[in-house]
């Protein structure tokens, strides 16, 4: 005799959540999440790598030890074919596509995603494509990606989940710290002269993400242990009371990371406090010594 099924029982919705690589998810969590990560590529030391989530091409440690050796990293967007052969696969199967794109203030990846989706739709009008810019990078989007996860899981429709990620994206706060500001300057945030300055005298900024999905400069503290305190601090000032999950990432330095950890456990006590590795999308432009924090909070 079979078993009765649950009436609290749900079927799970024939669509699926896909994102990019840039949401820095490990292969568990986006397992766990039941949603699909894109490879983005880079290139370094004269060869060009696909990132995915269980860093299957390149290493984390290999990666950030290239950093370490003087290679420069160069990242490069997910492009209009690649994201139209990743929808395409699911839409021949039969299933509606709901797409948390990298923040369009970071990454061109937005807009590809968007006119890929208008092609297929031409192409399977039968079927749902929804785009969502996140306004998140790193494993801020990757909380965003988690959360939409769950829902799905739990029942929710596409639709309900894209009005959810919606809502939710300017409520995902992101707060960074970097080691080393030579790789800032790399990347046009800081010139030589602050760069030289700022290292001589310690000093460690503090980033976060605006409104408009853009990585801003939100302070400037001097000394490691002092910049770690400041990102528990902006959590402390801003997160909302009931913290289920919080996600902590870094490049290279656990052992502040599990600081970090401790603060947010005390404090707080979430349902699932993970940390991460950092990937390289992010990364090449941060380089050994990033931590990240990223929580639920009443605004960014």
């Amino acid at each position: 005799m079979k078993a009765p099924v649950s009436q609290t029982a749900r079927k799970t919705p024939s669509y699926v959540i896909l994102t990019e690589a840039s949401c820095d998810l490990t292969r568990e969590l986006a397992e766990r999440a039941d949603v699909e990560i894109v490879p983005m590529s880079f290139t370094i030391d004269g060869r060009t790598y696909q990132h995915y989530a269980d860093w299957r091409d390149l290493s984390f440690e290999d990666f950030y030890q290239k950093l370490q050796d003087g290679f420069v990293s160069v990242t490069a967007a997910v492009n209009m074919a690649e994201l139209s052969n990743a929808m395409e696969k699911h839409l021949k199967a039969g299933q509606d596509i709901l797409f948390l794109c990298f923040s369009s203030g970071l990454s061109s990846t937005r807009d590809a995603c968007a006119m890929a989706a208008k092609e297929l739709r031409a192409q399977y009008p039968e079927r749902v494509i929804e785009t969502v810019d996140t306004l998140s990078a790193s494993i801020g989007q990757g909380l965003l990606v988690l959360l939409a996860g769950e829902r799905r899981l739990a029942g929710d429709t596409l639709e309900q989940v894209r009005d959810f990620t919606i809502k939710t994206r300017l409520h995902i706060a992101h707060w960074f710290t970097v080691q080393d500001l030579m790789y800032l300057r790399r990347g046009g945030r800081l010139s030589m002269t602050s760069a030289a300055v700022g290292s001589i005298l310690q000093i460690k900024p503090i980033l976060s993400m605006d409104n408009e999905g853009r990585l801003i400069t939100a302070d400037k503290i001097r000394g490691r242990k002092a910049a770690i305190r400041a990102l528990f601090k902006h959590m402390e000032d801003t997160a909302l009371p009931d913290q289920k999950t919080v996600i902590i990432a870094h490049a290279c330095c656990q052992e502040d990371a599990e600081v970090l950890k401790n603060l947010v456990r005390e404090r707080f006590a979430p349902r699932d406090l993970f940390i991460v590795p950092q990937g390289p999308v992010i990364g090449s432009h941060t380089g050994p010594g990033f931590l990240a924090l990223v929580f639920l909070a009443s605004h960014r």
